[in-house]
């Protein structure tokens, strides 16, 4: 198995630019952690056949690759026009009419996949179609007929999307399209399930149920895109029934404003690590690679300031889903987390602060593993873990030591490919419960074969006592290597 460790994860869409074989074997050795699948396009084969390439392409490049499902969600959208498009003018009176036929849009009115919407507005209300790109005002709302006046034009084309600046839909979380596809995603055995525009802990709380009553441990990550879920209040509920979340910058932005993403994705960083909650920031973090061999410096600042507050992940979307330039995007990306993370910045507020006392004894013994490999020159931290917990909570501790999480369990290698500062390995083989001094000397090996310790190096090791049972972490070993081999 061939052992990288940086820090950050690189999440990577898959998508038409990407899901040759070829291509996704250049993805995967470039450095990409997590592919995600997005089920806003695309069938229930087309989505599984992807991950079988994937799994192919890791097991190729010696590597552990997570698998996240992403859920279209409700995405509110317009119809299609006769024409395929129109053009508004500021001050041009448009209708947004739930009756029409989806496909009848003209330079009048245009059709509405969401028929609830006559019900979230009134006079005044401020919509945003095309990703904010055409702004209206609603003057009246007339039966099923929205009447506005558009405030921003330009050329509107089929099936774009609607916000409502401020929030304000009622919209569930979760579609009948969600949950086929939930089901779906299941089968696939997916790492992770991403749950879009969820509005507080209790949405989770359902896709959850939804998951586990198809057999399912896939973690979810609340994608956070709702202007009422970046409440302290609801993003708290959120984080406490999330396995992980995404700063989801595109309609996030949509809702509350463009000028309000960066301090919402700050307090989402400083949030996280209380809940031992991993973040992933998403959206146009390359976009101009969409269409060009480099990323603007503006991107590569984007990407460094989400390194230094203490992001577990970054995520490609377009870049690498239809881009021209898929698997330069994820060099680039690579390359500025490499670069970032040798300044050595840690931000107390990116670290689970102290007051918070631990949960659990393995949490317990996940501090003071950090802590130790803090106060003397330790050279790794080599964590045996059954659920991937205890990994969890020391990279919610940022450092510069590198932690391992070794495991025989498939589940747990995917869950923890998302957390920062783990590398996921695959246990050669099972421990009894007396078997710790055989595990003491294949850690060491392991570390010494792939060049990541010298000979009286100081590691660290955790794990279960005795070892092969279920029950937590509760043990720490300090190890000088090539000792006792």
């Amino acid at each position: 198995m061939k052992i990288k460790t940086r820090r950050t994860k690189i999440v990577a869409t898959i998508g038409p630019a990407s899901e040759s074989p070829e291509v996704l074997d250049r993805l995967v050795a470039a450095g990409v952690n997590v592919v995600r699948l997005n089920f806003s396009h695309g069938t229930p084969q087309e989505h599984r056949q992807r991950a079988e390439n994937v799994r192919a392409a890791a097991k190729k490049n010696g590597v552990i690759v997570g698998i996240l499902a992403d859920m279209q969600g409700p995405k509110i959208r317009i119809g299609k026009y006769k024409t395929g498009k129109t053009m508004l003018t500021p001050g041009q009176k448009y209708i947004i009419d739930a009756d029409l036929d989806l496909n009848e849009g003209d330079d009048e009115r245009v059709g509405l996949t969401y028929k609830e919407l006559v019900g979230d507005v009134e006079p005044g209300a401020r919509l945003l179609l095309n990703d904010g790109l055409i702004v209206m005002d609603v003057d009246e709302v007339k039966g099923q007929e929205i009447h506005c006046t558009v405030i921003i034009g330009g050329v509107l084309s089929n099936n774009k999307g609607i916000n409502r600046a401020g929030g304000g839909l009622s919209a569930a979380a979760l579609t009948d399209k969600d949950k086929e596809d939930i089901k779906t995603a299941c089968a696939i055995g997916v790492d992770y399930i991403a749950i879009s525009f969820p509005r507080n802990g209790a949405d989770m709380d359902y896709a959850r149920s939804l998951v586990e009553a198809e057999g399912s441990r896939a973690g979810l990550i609340a994608k956070v895109e709702r202007a009422e879920a970046v409440t302290d209040e609801n993003l708290k509920s959120i984080m406490e029934s999330s396995d992980a979340v995404m700063v989801a910058r595109g309609d996030l932005g949509v809702e509350i404003g463009d000028a309000s993403v960066p301090p919402v994705q700050k307090k989402m960083l400083r949030m996280a690590p209380k809940f031992n909650c991993p973040v992933i920031v998403a959206t146009q973090m390359m976009e101009s690679m969409c269409e060009n061999p480099i990323p603007t410096r503006a991107e590569v600042n984007d990407v460094a300031n989400a390194v230094l507050d203490g992001a577990d992940a970054v995520m490609l979307s377009g870049e690498s889903a239809a881009g021209k330039y898929p698997v330069e995007a994820v060099q680039a990306m690579h390359r500025t987390c490499m670069e970032t993370e040798k300044q050595h910045v840690l931000p107390s507020s990116a670290t689970r602060d102290p007051r918070f006392p631990p949960h659990s004894v393995d949490e317990c013994i996940a501090r003071q593993a950090m802590e130790t490999a803090h106060m003397m020159d330790i050279k790794a931290i080599m964590a045996f873990t059954q659920t991937g917990n205890t990994v969890l909570y020391m990279s919610r501790h940022l450092g510069d030591v590198p932690i391992y999480a070794l495991t025989s369990e498939e589940h747990t290698l995917g869950r923890v490919s998302l957390f920062r500062n783990v590398t996921p390995l695959i246990m050669e083989r099972p421990y009894g419960p007396t078997d710790a001094p055989l595990a003491t000397r294949d850690v060491q090996k392991m570390l010494q074969d792939n060049k990541l310790a010298d000979p009286h190096d100081l590691i660290i090791m955790t794990f279960g006592t005795p070892m092969g049972q279920s029950g937590g972490t509760n043990a720490m070993k300090i190890i000088k290597v090539g000792e006792n081999m």
